[in-house]
């Protein structure tokens, strides 16, 4: 996807905070450095450590990551946003990109498969079943574990890839590793009672929710469902703050299951420079 368009008109003033520090908001973060965006960025990490994206992130000179301080309250009338441990932030613009959560414990053994959660990782199931297919030399026969959106996102990914699936939806109690020299594959999963079922590879499509309790602090409009109400423009029921990856939520769908990361991310970045080199929001989104 190409960048926004340079932003000239931008005032340098404009103070933009992202509460979140995932693959949305790293993202959104690079196509506003690729705009040249002239203002202040700070990006609040709930992460103690300290992955190389975001340190990579943090040495462009108007951005600023906060590690280990996640938002815990926000001020819609002030435009000012809290973290846990009590530092207060004033925004111009804030941008909520706090993810999502699965719903249930990681099932055993779930780091040595596949994992569908979002589209964007539609890519890397569909490179991981072509290295299992040329170590197989066949179709691989494929464990998919889930039931939704997501499960049925998968399933077309899997099937558009040569991948015979095996669907359910009662979750295991284990997964089994695999030989695949990829390392993501799987060769079985064992169920609460003893039952097991095999294949060449497994993936678990789960129920994941909105991390959307940073919405009640500030009074957002949430979606029955989860997740922050945007509208088309990442603008969310008040004016001034917009939602952008998992935590977002469009016709009551998560965002991450209907548009890419980095798409999700250029898109808002454009909507965000138009907005700032307007001046202050006077009015929410419809």
């Amino acid at each position: 996807m190409s960048a926004p368009a340079p932003s000239t008109s931008t005032s340098a003033a404009t103070r933009i905070v992202i509460a979140g520090a995932g693959p949305a908001a790293q993202a959104l973060v690079r196509q506003l450095d690729l705009a040249r965006f002239p203002g202040a960025i700070t990006v609040l990490s709930n992460r103690d450590d300290t992955p190389d994206e975001l340190l990579d992130l943090a040495l462009l000179p108007q951005v600023s990551v906060r590690f280990g301080q996640p938002a815990s309250h926000i001020d819609g009338v002030n435009r000012t946003v809290a973290t846990a441990d009590g530092m207060e932030f004033a925004y111009d613009h804030l941008v909520i990109a706090t993810g999502s959560a699965p719903v249930a414990n990681p099932v055993e053994g779930a780091g040595q498969c596949l994992n569908y959660s979002t589209i964007d990782d539609a890519a890397r199931i569909a490179e991981a079943v072509g290295q299992v297919t040329r170590e197989l030399g066949r179709r691989p026969l494929g464990i998919l574990v889930g039931n939704g959106a997501a499960a049925g996102q998968a399933e077309a990914v899997l099937r558009a890839r040569g991948v015979r699936p095996i669907r359910t939806t009662a979750r295991p109690a284990a997964v089994v590793p695999g030989k695949s020299v990829s390392g993501l594959a799987a060769s079985a999963v064992i169920f609460e009672d003893g039952s097991s079922m095999s294949g060449d590879l497994v993936v678990l499509a789960e129920e994941r929710v909105s991390r959307d309790d940073l919405a009640a602090t500030a009074g957002l409009l949430t979606a029955p469902t989860g997740g922050i109400v945007i509208s088309q423009d990442f603008r969310t029921s008040i004016p001034g703050i917009w939602a952008i990856g998992d935590a977002a939520a469009f016709d009551g769908v998560r965002l991450g299951l209907l548009v890419a990361a980095a798409s999700a991310a250029g898109a808002c970045a454009s909507q965000l420079l138009t907005a700032s080199a307007a001046g202050p929001v006077l009015q929410a989104a419809a």
